[in-house]
């Protein structure tokens, strides 16, 4: 096996756990897994029209009971786990059929849980029998590899994509579908491609540029791609010949975004602006009123920078963050979102002349 160095941006062929085990430990960033979901079909599926659904029939897929797919669940995270670095996080993804025993692997293994996401379909397979529900989504586990781990994060990417409003658990994304799902003489190339739209959204959340991220289950290569077009590094594992030769054609499209546009800087990142020095300023003046945005609660600007709101015992003083947590019985409270000032009919919170003064600084 060729160093990790020499491997990035390649498919290896082979049995996951076998080429796992010759990668260096704690060496990628983030983990994105799509395993055989162990789906359990019985016969064929045909729709009204008597049409066959092409379902996930692979011998990839089969398993001879539930103790088999547990030991090889189990075998995988384990091998993965040691390639994580101890600030990667890992991403499976599954439906009711193995989803319940993925997670209690991965919590058995050590794995801390963050998330649990639903994919929800926008565009979803209809129940052609109409004796269940129809299945409209998916579910997401994302896992730190232990309690108090740091991971990533791009909390501030996420909003961005989202319209500014932090970004829910619950996403509603199309399948695989149109010029995108790969074919092979008029029929699908792999049964379960994923959308790009889903990857995009995982590796933006919970890696950076340049990261390395692991594919044990490469497939048709959407998270290689993906990370491709991110700026990422990737390393796709698949024992499927022809699956590998289907991605690696389709990599040979895909251009890296310029480096510009994959800037992602974080809060932190970004130069520190008291409130006081939009009084200093004169952005807003001491005496003027703020208000929250349902124009509930009001404060007075201090020339020190504080706020003030009157109460039940008297004048209550403190930060932004400090006076809007107390007029809402709350124990913290984001001040620079929570207040801002009318501009004729429009609210406008205090955040945009922080962006002012931080926009002067750069």
């Amino acid at each position: 096996m060729k160093s990790i160095k020499r491997s990035k941006n390649r498919v290896l062929c082979g049995d996951c756990v076998a080429v796992m085990a010759q990668l260096p430990e704690r060496s990628v960033d983030m983990i994105f897994a799509d395993p055989p979901y162990n789906l359990q079909l019985k016969g064929k599926l045909h729709r009204p029209n008597n049409s066959e659904v092409v379902g996930v029939t692979e011998d990839w897929d089969q398993f001879e009971s539930y103790k088999a797919y547990d030991r090889f669940m189990r075998e995988w995270l384990s091998a993965a786990r040691r390639v994580l670095k101890d600030n990667g996080t890992i991403w499976v993804i599954g439906t009711y059929h193995n989803i319940f025993r993925v997670g209690t692997a991965l919590q058995d293994l050590g794995f801390w849980v963050l998330n649990d996401i639903i994919w929800c379909k926008s565009n979803p397979m209809p129940n052609f029998r109409g004796r269940r529900f129809t299945n409209a989504h998916e579910t997401l586990i994302w896992c730190a590899k232990e309690s108090g781990a740091r991971y990533t994060f791009n909390y501030g990417a996420m909003k961005a994509l989202n319209d500014d409003l932090q970004m829910r658990s619950d996403w509603l994304l199309p399948i695989c579908s149109g010029r995108e799902r790969l074919k092979l003489d008029g029929r699908k190339a792999h049964p379960t491609q994923k959308p790009e739209s889903l990857l995009h959204r995982i590796i933006l959340a919970s890696t950076a540029p340049g990261d390395l991220i692991l594919d044990p289950f490469f497939g048709s290569g959407t998270s290689g791609a993906v990370a491709k077009r991110l700026g990422r590094e990737f390393i796709g594992i698949e024992q499927d010949s022809a699956y590998i030769k289907l991605a690696q054609e389709r990599l040979k499209n895909v251009n890296a975004s310029d480096a510009n546009s994959l800037e992602q800087p974080s809060a932190r990142a970004l130069p520190r602006v008291p409130f006081g020095t939009l009084v200093e300023r004169g952005f807003l003046l001491p005496g003027e009123i703020l208000v929250d945005a349902r124009d509930t609660h009001h404060a007075t600007v201090g020339a020190d920078g504080t706020l003030i709101v009157d109460g039940a015992k008297g004048p209550f003083r403190g930060s932004i963050h400090q006076v809007g947590a107390h007029v809402q019985g709350a124990p913290a409270c984001n001040g620079w979102v929570f207040w801002g000032y009318k501009d004729g009919n429009s609210w406008v919170p205090i955040d945009s002349l922080r962006q002012k003064v931080r926009s002067e600084l750069h």
